[in-house]
This record gives C-alpha cells, sequence and structure tokens, in this order.
C-alpha cells in the first residue's frame, strides 16, 4: 500500500468513526484508539502536504483568522415558519391545506424544534464548499470555517454528488452549555445565544472549543441525482450520507387529531431532550403535495411551526445588585418581586452584563416581563414601559468593585465583561475557596458556603493556602464549632494535601481549564514545576489544548501572586505530582455515572480509579454513558438513565470491575 493509499484510509476510517461519534452516538474506538489515527494521520500528511486534501479530518480548524464574513446569496430562499400556539390554530392549518388540495389525505412529519441557528451548507461533487446563516432570507454570512470545525457536519459525503444543499439548526447541547459558561466570562444567557455567538467568532480555534453540533431538517437544492418522493426519504438519504437529523426523534401520522395529540405528548417530554427545543415543526411528508401547496411571500403553506407555551411571567424589579464571580467578573443581578414562573417561585434574575442593562433599558422599580426556559437561569425578556411611573432609578455604572473597591477594568476592549483587578478580592476569595474545596478539587468534606463565608469575613485566610495553616483554635471561633466537628474539618484538610495535581490544578481556578483539561495536563507534564515552566507553544503541541487555553495557563503562573501561593501550599506539604499508575487500561473508552451515596469509597476516589484503569467519569447521564453506579438514595441520573436504556449497576457490580486493579 502506498502513502497516498494508507493517508485514504485512515481518512476513511476517521470519518467513519466521526459518524458513528458524533450522529449516532455508537462509538467503536476508544478516544485514545481515535487520537491514534489522527496522529499517524498528521504524521504522514506533514511529510507528504501535496497529498493534504479539504476535505480531510486534520483539516477541520483552520489557523487563519477571519476578518470579515462575507455576504453570499442563498439558492433559493431560506423562509421562516409561519407559528402556531394551540390545538385550535393546528386544525385552521390542516383546513387551509384541505381547501388547497381538497381531494387528497396527507401525511405529517413532526420534528421537535431546535432552538439554534439556521444555517445552509453546500457540497459540490460530494465536498463541503460553503457554510452560511440564514441571515434575512435571501442572504446571509459566509462561515464556512467555522462550520467546518462542528464535528458532526461531514467535510466529505459517502456518496459524490453534482450539488446538495442542505439546511438545518447548529445548536449546542444543554450540558456542553453548562460547561461552557463555567470556561467564559460573561457567560451567554441561554444555548441559542451560545450557538449564534459561537457561530461569529473571528477565530475557527475558538469555535471548535465550543461542541457545537449540527442537525439537518430540509434542503435547499440538489442536482445530479433523483428527485426525493417524501420528506422522510429526503432525512433517510442525508444520513446514508454521513449527515445527522432528526430521525431518532420524529414522528410520523396521518390524521391531524394524532398531530395535536403528539404535540400534547412533546410539551411534557420537552425538558427530556439533550438539547434545547421551543417547538414542534409539522411538515406534509410527501414533497409532491409540498409542491402543489406552494409558498406565501414569507412562509411555506405544507409546514407550520407549533410553539410550546413561554415559560414567561410578569414582576418588578425591586434592586440591582452588583455580585462579583470567583473570576473577578462583576455580573448585576434583578432582585425581583417573588413571581410563580416554570412552576417555581422566582425572585431573582440575572442582567448578565452592563451593556445588556443598557440594551434592555431596565431600571429600579420597573415592571419586567421575565422568562425561564429548562434549567437556564430565568432571564429579562423586556420592560414593560407601559407601567412606568416616573419614579424609577437608573443604575449607576459603578467605577471600583462593589466588595474591595478597587479598579475594575475590561480586559479588551471588544469584550463586555467588567473584571475586578484584585486578586485578594474577598469575593473572589470566598467563591475561589468554595470551588477549591469541592469534590471535584481538593474535596475537603466540611469546607462548605457557609464555612468558607466565616473565615474569610472575619479574615482568617487571604489565600487558599491558608487553609493548611489553620489550628483547632481558629476554628472553634467558627458558628456551631466543637470538637468533633472542628476535628473531621482539619481531618479532611489534612488529607486533601495528598490529591493528585490534576485536583490541585482544577482547584486554583485558572481561567479556560475545566475538570478534564487538568487532568490532561496532569498526565502530560506530571509535576506543577513543569508546568509552571511550559511555553504557550509547548501547551499547544497537547491536542486538546488550543491557543486560548494555553495562554490563560502561562499567564496564570506567570502572576506573581500564583508563585506566592504554589509556594506557600508546598511548604504546606500539599501533593504538587500526578502518580501516572502502569495498570491495565481495562476500563479504556467506556464511560460511568456516578448516583447516591456509596459505602465503601468516595464518589471522588470511584471516579479517579475509573480514570486510573483508562475510562471516563462524567456528571451527567447522555446516550454515550456506559454505566450508571447506583449508590444509596439515587438522584434524577438514575431515572434518567432508565430512560436511556443505560446499563445501571451497584455498588458492588462496580467494585467487582475495578477491584482486581
Amino acid at each position: 500500500m502506498d502513502i497516498r493509499q494508507k493517508i485514504d484510509k485512515l481518512k476513511q476510517q476517521i470519518r467513519h468513526h466521526d459518524y458513528l461519534y458524533y450522529v449516532v452516538a455508537q462509538p467503536e474506538v476508544s478516544d485514545s484508539e481515535y487520537d491514534k489515527l489522527m496522529k499517524e494521520l498528521e504524521e504522514l500528511e506533514s511529510k507528504n502536504s501535496e497529498l493534504i486534501t479539504d476535505d480531510s479530518p486534520t483539516q477541520r480548524v483552520s489557523g487563519q483568522v477571519i476578518k470579515d464574513f462575507k455576504t453570499v446569496k442563498h439558492s433559493t430562499p431560506m423562509l421562516s415558519l409561519d407559528n402556531t400556539y394551540s390545538s385550535e390554530e393546528i386544525i385552521e392549518w390542516y383546513k387551509r391545506l384541505e381547501k388547497i388540495i381538497p381531494s387528497e389525505s396527507f401525511e405529517y412529519v413532526i420534528e421537535p424544534k431546535i432552538d439554534g441557528v439556521s444555517c445552509a451548507l453546500t457540497y459540490k461533487n460530494g465536498i463541503l464548499s460553503l457554510g452560511a446563516t440564514r441571515g434575512d432570507g435571501e442572504n446571509g454570512e459566509d462561515v464556512t470555517l467555522n462550520i467546518r470545525t462542528i464535528k458532526s457536519i461531514p467535510l466529505k459525503l459517502h456518496s459524490e454528488i453534482p450539488l446538495f444543499e442542505v439546511r438545518g439548526e447548529v445548536y449546542i447541547e444543554k450540558k456542553d452549555f453548562q460547561e461552557l459558561n463555567k470556561r467564559i466570562t460573561p457567560p451567554f444567557a441561554n444555548p441559542r445565544n451560545a450557538a449564534a455567538g459561537s457561530l461569529r467568532q473571528k477565530n475557527p480555534e475558538i469555535v471548535s472549543e465550543r461542541k457545537l453540533k449540527f442537525i439537518v431538517h430540509s434542503y435547499g437544492s440538489i442536482g445530479g441525482i433523483k428527485d426525493f418522493k417524501t420528506h422522510i426519504e429526503f432525512l433517510k438519504f442525508c444520513e446514508k450520507n454521513g449527515l445527522p437529523t432528526t430521525m431518532k426523534n420524529l414522528n410520523v401520522v396521518k390524521k391531524i387529531n394524532d398531530v395535536v395529540d403528539k404535540c400534547k405528548e412533546w410539551e411534557d417530554e420537552r425538558e427530556q431532550m439533550l438539547y434545547e427545543i421551543d417547538g414542534l415543526v409539522i411538515k406534509v411528508n410527501l414533497l409532491d403535495q409540498q409542491k402543489k401547496l406552494g409558498f406565501t411571500m414569507k412562509s411555506p403553506r405544507w409546514a407550520i411551526a407549533y410553539k410550546f407555551a413561554a415559560k414567561q411571567a410578569t414582576t418588578k424589579v425591586k434592586d440591582i445588585v452588583i455580585q462579583v464571580g470567583r473570576t473577578g467578573i462583576l455580573t448585576p443581578v434583578a432582585k425581583l418581586e417573588p413571581v410563580e414562573c416554570g412552576g417555581v417561585t422566582i425572585s431573582s434574575a440575572t442582567l448578565h452584563n452592563f451593556d445588556e442593562i443598557k440594551r434592555l433599558g431596565v431600571k429600579i422599580g420597573d415592571t419586567v416581563l421575565i422568562e425561564r426556559a429548562g434549567e437556564v437561569i430565568p432571564k429579562v425578556v423586556k420592560v414593560v414601559e407601559s407601567k412606568r411611573t416616573g419614579i424609577e432609578k437608573k443604575l449607576e455604572m459603578p467605577e471600583k468593585c462593589p466588595v474591595c473597591h478597587k479598579p475594575i477594568i475590561k480586559e479588551k476592549e471588544e469584550e463586555v465583561a467588567w473584571r475586578c483587578v484584585n486578586p485578594l478580592c474577598p469575593a473572589q476569595l470566598e467563591g475561589g475557596l468554595i470551588h477549591f474545596g469541592s469534590r471535584e478539587c481538593m474535596d475537603i468534606e466540611g469546607l462548605g458556603e457557609s464555612v468558607v463565608t466565616q473565615i474569610v469575613s472575619q479574615k482568617m485566610v487571604s489565600d487558599f493556602a491558608d487553609i493548611y495553616y489553620l489550628k483547632k483554635e481558629d476554628f472553634f471561633k467558627l458558628e456551631l464549632f466543637k470538637d468533633k466537628k472542628t476535628q473531621n474539618l482539619i481531618g479532611a484538610i489534612e488529607k486533601s494535601k495528598t490529591r493528585q495535581l490534576s485536583h490541585l490544578l482544577f482547584g486554583l481556578g485558572i481561567r479556560n481549564v475545566g475538570e478534564k483539561a487538568a487532568i490532561t495536563l496532569a498526565k502530560k507534564f506530571l509535576t506543577i514545576d513543569n508546568l509552571m515552566n511550559a511555553t504557550v507553544d509547548d501547551l499547544q503541541k497537547i491536542y486538546e489544548i488550543g491557543p486560548i487555553m494555553a495562554e490563560s495557563i502561562v499567564k496564570f503562573f506567570n502572576q506573581t501572586e500564583t508563585k506566592k501561593l504554589i509556594e506557600k501550599l508546598k511548604i504546606a506539604g500539599v501533593n504538587m505530582k500526578e502518580e501516572v499508575k502502569k495498570v491495565p487500561q481495562v476500563l479504556e473508552g467506556k464511560t460511568f455515572v456516578f448516583t447516591g451515596e456509596l459505602k465503601s469509597l468516595s464518589r471522588t476516589d470511584a471516579e479517579t480509579k475509573v480514570r486510573e484503569l483508562g475510562g471516563n467519569a462524567t456528571s451527567s447521564v447522555s446516550k454515550k454513558t456506559d454505566f450508571v453506579v447506583v449508590g444509596e438514595n439515587p438522584g434524577s441520573k438514575y431515572n434518567e438513565a432508565k430512560r436511556l436504556g443505560i446499563r445501571i449497576i451497584g455498588e458492588e457490580e462496580f467494585l467487582d470491575m475495578i477491584k482486581r486493579h
């Protein structure tokens, strides 16, 4: 086999595994096996650059920065759908269809309406050539370089179709949205904004880290093959060519009353979806009937959107307070008159940043419309200006941190976030110390929010390291602390010194570094000194580390305060190494989720053991989960595992899997 054949074979293998992993969620190989294939391809291409093609998996992420998004014209208009909000309106839509084609019966396809960003993908001879946003429907923006980074989008179809344009939605799953908001500042208001903001990033490398996904819902034009008879046939054709579709979650019915019933069922099921949906799309299945029904000026007659009832309520803003997070970001929060919304009582809502306050025009005393969607933090949608009395007060932009009264800055002019520059700000220290002692980090049982608040307010600590220098008599100054409770906490603090370097790195709260990245860094560098001496170039050689994260790490360890903190931790006896045990990787490629209380070991220790044996330990259940380990008093993860058909095992069975290692 010559070099070209080897490269072609590797590209085919990687495309196949991308499809299995990102489209059908049924991976056949472990992450490490996949990485080996990718590395082999990269090495062959680096030595034979003339054989590199645009459709190669190694070319997903462009090294160039986008200067401007060019305007492109869609082959056919990307029209919006008419909305319906009730059973009666669905029936009215059906009656309009009957009037246009009175002698024919209809079959309907019901698909979830993903709350994302509409995009069109154009393939020429099977190769992705263009990715464009919907824009005004006639013209959109060329976001091809960013679209290419989305791994659920094939760069090459399984068939060499002369021309194939599909339309679909770019979105981000709920769990990935939550993880993204932990890494960035300011956070996105909702998954749709996260998808839209990511697609307009000028640097494709940043987009590649956002875990965006794509799903096909329709097509714009096709050439060189026989046309389809039904919408379902079109979706099946897409799947055969490696494109993700809504096939797993759609319904096909023949009676309009069944459509109505399905819409009611989906009202209850929507929260179980991995991504946000704001309604359903109902389409006539036969494409010949779609042609007969035609279009209005704005929308197709053969499809409508059924929008779920919004989880909204109206209330009054009693006050706007400014909170300082553990990374120093200032976040304005509206304190509200308590109101029922989406099944819960809401008394506060984030305003995200000061630009958002300006955009909304919200003042203290205003009546506002708030919205709660899924698990997203309640937000202020708009001000009800007709309710104003004239006594409302405008929030003045602070000149200093409201907690420590030190200066606040914007790190970059294009950012909207204002940040406190004082690394010893009590607000940052309090939030950071809670994170430092959490189960995923140093796992200091008993160092909860109330304890941290007390030791910070009493100025018993000025940084993370100071907790290792506290004495028994110091804890007696705190509320409800007596001998046993004090001894337990001191023991937990002492035990935390033995945690692996990966736990310490995550606990330090380095910007853009999550738990998975901390584990990767620890296993790569083994000691904190090695990591502190690493350059941006050294870090970017690691497959999972991009330029943003690399710069954050170097900047963090170059700070004088960081160097002093690390030295104090060393003197206190905190472990600064990662012990990588050479044990059989018997759990390689397997993903575990733990729920409930384990008797024989802590959840942190169980997750650490899984990783030592080559597996993955995550906090949320998905179709990619292999085992859910259930202890006493399991939570909602247990029910989610049953719903998805994930294998559920008890603590004993889990111990049997790992005890020989």
